[in-house]
């Protein structure tokens, strides 16, 4: 089909879901891809995780990227049939709006929202060691850590509104760099540094309960594997989005599970044992930096630390980016307060500009409480991660009602028979992620240790008393509960 079909093609479809098109779409899946990998970022999650990984379940903890990757790709099939019914910018609102409703989707992406605004100032945050070595600085005060995640944010949202071109154009440059410092480095160390047995992933040298140990590093994998839904929050941006972003939301997960496997089992297998045994006793705080080191040496070291700080970049430009797009779908809905300047759309770049800035402001904000309250950094993500699988499964379990009534996802990716298997398997997969991820910590400070289910009621309580006393649900005529009357219409339509 050729392209100029293919654009008309898209406008009908939104046009026939109720919206008009106000944005460019300047994406294919190739920068689309780009958008979901550089937001789920191994390269940030393997350096973040990796010690942890060691401490709690040994050079074993790596099979969490295989569980969790696998039980990610189930929710992001169902996910994949929603979004090629309603391509719709915006991704887990307008999804959940379709599925089941308007409150139900207000309440949903409020908490969405929120993970993801907390989950920019966390991603700036763990990229300011990266930054400052690179930079030469020897002494990194909390004012500096400070100063360079504002650094990064700001960078972030300049480059965003430049436009849809300059976004998929830095994100394809920040999948590069991704690749070239996690698969690329990974695969060096594999081949020429290696110095263990690949029987080390089998063994235990963590725990004596190894079970106990092992169920321990989940955080491993579940950390890891989302971001892949950034591709659904552009895709009135994607040319073909009906096709294009399911295919994206798939490839995103498996190359990032290639890349996550390489990177960690190269790191694994090229750290002397006196590495490996520190970081496993808690004694080394930077496993990978040592590693880097030894086998690189200083210069080298750095140079990947640079194509670090590109990855660290493009994962805040890709929040950004897809948290706007949220706020702006919220907005345009007359969903929230303020929602006539939020949605606006530039004129000249077509981008949600208002929505940029709040998505850029918040975490601001957020670095500020986390230059008060250093501690408060781990917890915060906690509760992101939670936020965003309890989103996550929002979608999957609200699929799986509207199946039961009757429901056959009519866009032209489609699961067919196996949908229904697969959604019961991704929501299984879900309740027992979010199970674990409301764990209480160990530290022996409760507040600390419970951080993220209090952070999700402080987010969903306001939420619901805004949402029961304003009704902002009221003040929207966009289409809501339809799934099963929009894939007749579908069908009726070919």
């Amino acid at each position: 089909m050729a392209k100029s079909d293919n654009s008309q093609s898209d406008r009908a479809q939104l046009s026939a879901l109720g919206y008009e098109g106000t944005y460019n779409r300047s994406m294919n899946v190739w920068s689309t891809l780009a958008l979901g990998f550089t937001y789920l970022s191994p390269l940030v999650a393997i350096y973040a995780l990796f010690g942890l990984g060691l401490m709690t379940g040994g050079p074993g903890s790596i099979f969490w990227i295989l569980i969790v990757g696998a039980g990610q790709m189930l929710v992001a099939l169902v996910m994949g049939e929603v979004v090629s019914q309603f391509p719709i910018a915006g991704g887990i609102y307008p999804w959940m709006r379709r599925l089941a409703g308007r409150r139900t989707a207000w309440l949903t992406a409020w908490v969405y929202v929120w993970a993801m605004l907390v989950t920019i100032a966390s991603v700036a945050e763990y990229g300011t060691g990266f930054l400052a070595t690179v930079l030469g600085l020897t002494e990194v005060t909390p004012e500096i850590t400070l100063a360079l995640a504002l650094g990064l944010l700001a960078l972030a949202l300049v480059i965003n509104l430049g436009g849809t071109k300059t976004l998929g154009r830095v994100a394809v440059i920040g999948l590069a760099a991704e690749l070239v410092g996690v698969v690329g480095l990974g695969l060096y160390l594999l081949i020429f540094e290696r110095q263990n047995e690949f029987s080390i992933f089998t063994e235990s040298f963590a725990s004596a309960d190894y079970g106990t140990a092992f169920m321990g590093a989940a955080l491993v994998g579940l950390f890891m594997f989302y971001g892949f839904e950034a591709c659904g929050d552009v895709a009135e941006e994607v040319g073909d989005a009906a096709r294009e972003v399911p295919k994206a939301m798939y490839l995103t997960i498996i190359v990032g599970g290639v890349s996550a496997l390489a990177s960690f089992s190269g790191y694994v297998l090229a750290a002397s044992p006196e590495v490996l045994a520190a970081t496993a006793a808690g004694e080394n705080a930077d496993p990978i930096g040592t590693i880097l080191t030894d086998v690189l040496g200083e210069t080298g070291a750095r140079l990947f630390l640079v194509v670090a700080v590109v990855a660290f970049i493009s994962c805040c430009l890709s929040l950004q980016a897809a948290a706007s797009r949220l706020l702006h779908s919220f907005a345009r809905d007359k969903m929230l307060p303020a929602s006539g300047w939020l949605s606006k759309i530039s004129g000249s770049r077509k981008v949600p500009t208002n929505a940029l800035v709040v998505a850029s402001v918040i975490p601001m904000l957020l670095c500020v409480v986390i230059y008060a309250n250093p501690a408060a950094l781990v917890p915060i993500t906690a509760f992101a991660v939670l936020g965003i699988y309890i989103a996550f499964q929002s979608v999957v379990l609200a699929s799986l009602i509207q199946r039961f009534r009757g429901w056959k996802p009519a866009g032209p990716w489609s699961l067919g028979s196996f949908g229904i298997v697969i959604n019961v398997a991704a929501l299984a997969y879900g309740i027992w992620a979010i199970s674990w991820l409301l764990q209480p910590g160990v530290s022996g400070d409760w507040f600390i240790d419970n951080i993220s289910i209090i952070g999700v009621v402080a987010v969903f309580v306001p939420g619901l008393l805004y949402l029961l006393v304003a009704r902002p649900y009221r003040r929207s005529n966009a289409p809501y509960s339809d799934a099963i009357e929009v894939a007749n219409k579908m069908r009726a339509g070919k």
